[in-house]
């Protein structure tokens, strides 16, 4: 990854995630139909939902204070059992620069809670009825170009835990729609437990995960969730190396210790890098860190600087 990356935003750290909402099925088949549900003025964040297939889905963002025209779209997504309300209160990162980086972020918010991401034993209903994410997505894009003529090429989608494997989704199903994705605290699920058709196309991709991290187990394994049993995850450095194959490098990542600019907690990060190919692809390794944001860091700030290199 470019070095411009590996230092900037590296002051700022991050509170833990928590969330609430849903759609819901209304028995209309028909799609493409929007409206908005509300907006707080003080704020200017509006509310809208979008149908698809019979359902609402909804999401939420904060209307720029200026012309939007070729602005960037950043989706960024909850983890399992969370909202895009409750997302948009915990990381406040994007609502003081989303102008002066001429970009809309989006919180959209999972069926029921849960997305219909990739693993094939995910209890969700979302995964049990087969959601149609993808026709969300592109609806979401749709609605934001026509609206407020947002740039179709610089589209992007960062998630956490649940939310991570929702954006590996995207980046696997849709690589035309999206530049880069990031993906935080979440594996790639393993190959017994994969029910996505991958496209095979190479994307700009950025993993951030935990050496300790119980629910998703740094080196591969089960995820449990409560009683719920999401089945396996490749290991960390599987997820990286899936990724650096689809883009066709053959030889060993870069490896760089990132300064520990939070001694208190505990972690260090280290960050293993393709770079120099058409695509940027990158796992930050955080020593020491859970199923939690890292504090020598501030992920979604980093992310965004990860996709504006890569525009």
């Amino acid at each position: 990854m470019r070095n411009m990356i590996l230092f900037f935003f590296l002051l700022n750290g991050m509170a833990s995630f928590a969330q609430t909402n849903a759609g819901v099925a209304d028995g209309v088949t028909s799609g493409g139909n929007y409206f908005t549900r509300r907006v707080e003025k003080e704020k200017k964040i509006v509310a809208d939902s979008i149908r698809i297939e019979g359902y609402w889905r909804n999401f939420h963002f904060r209307k720029p204070n200026e012309k939007s025209k070729g602005f960037s779209l950043v989706f960024v997504m909850h983890g399992s059992g969370g909202s895009g309300p409750g997302m948009m209160e915990k990381v406040p990162e994007f609502d003081g620069i989303a102008d002066q980086e001429k970009m809309i972020a989006v919180f959209p918010s999972g069926y029921k809670n849960f997305w219909n991401e990739c693993r094939k034993k995910s209890t969700a209903e979302a995964n049990a009825i087969d959601i149609n994410e993808q026709a969300f997505f592109q609806g979401m894009i749709n609605f934001f170009v026509k609206k407020y003529g947002i740039d179709r090429e610089k589209v992007f989608a960062v998630g956490t835990s649940g939310g991570g494997h929702m954006a590996y989704k995207l980046g696997m199903t849709m690589p035309a729609a999206f530049k880069a994705i990031t993906a935080i605290v979440a594996n790639l699920p393993d190959t017994n437990n994969l029910d996505c058709t991958t496209s095979g196309a190479p994307m700009h991709v950025m993993i951030v995960n935990g050496t300790e991290d119980k629910t998703n187990p740094y080196n591969g394994g089960e995820v449990i969730l409560g009683s719920g049993n999401f089945g396996f995850v490749r290991s960390s450095e599987r997820s990286l190396q899936y990724w650096a194959d689809v883009a066709g490098y053959t030889g060993l990542p870069t490896i760089t210790l990132l300064p520990d600019l939070d001694p208190k907690d505990g972690k260090r990060i280290e960050t293993y890098s393709h770079s120099g190919g058409k695509k940027e692809v990158v796992l930050l390794k955080v020593i020491g860190g859970k199923h939690d944001y890292p504090g020598d860091i501030n992920v979604h700030r980093y992310a965004w600087e990860f996709f504006k290199s890569v525009q």
